[in-house]
């Protein structure tokens, strides 16, 4: 299968979601080429010492949209691996609330893909933003 129809079919419920989507809260996976859209919920699995969400929640869920976003566009046989995630948090994860985690490719190349995305709450209200660049490696002919 290509990416969009690997991710696709994992949406819509016909093959298994990967597994850091159940450690990380995530559902309700919108697919287009070069798009994505994910749920995400912190929960107390995503506490710090201090009781507040943990910011590898937002870069782990950003990672994951921008990479899926990049998903999207591969071959059939291809594969991509994140090798640059840029994250900045711009104000506390709310916990045990909905979130709203997208991004879109803005770059694509027969090595590189570069997507962009956000994570906001329920409001709108912007909580981080990142640009993740991943190497693709294209199927052997």
């Amino acid at each position: 299968m290509t990416g969009l129809e690997l991710l696709t079919a994992a949406s819509e419920g016909k093959i298994p979601p990967a597994p850091i989507g159940k450690t990380m809260g995530l559902s309700t996976m919108k697919v287009a080429e070069g798009h994505v859209t994910l749920h995400a919920r912190a929960d107390e699995r995503h506490l710090n010492p201090l009781g507040g969400v943990h910011g590898g929640f937002a870069a782990t869920v950003l990672d994951s949209v921008t990479g899926c976003a990049v998903h999207t566009l591969l071959p059939a046989g291809g594969f991509y691996a994140t090798v640059d995630l840029n994250v900045k948090m711009l104000r506390p994860i709310p916990r045990d609330e909905e979130l709203i985690a997208e991004a879109r490719v803005v770059h694509f190349s027969r090595s590189l893909g570069v997507a962009d995305g956000t994570l906001k709450d329920a409001d709108g209200n912007l909580i981080a933003t990142a640009s993740a660049t991943c190497f693709i490696k294209q199927p052997k002919a």
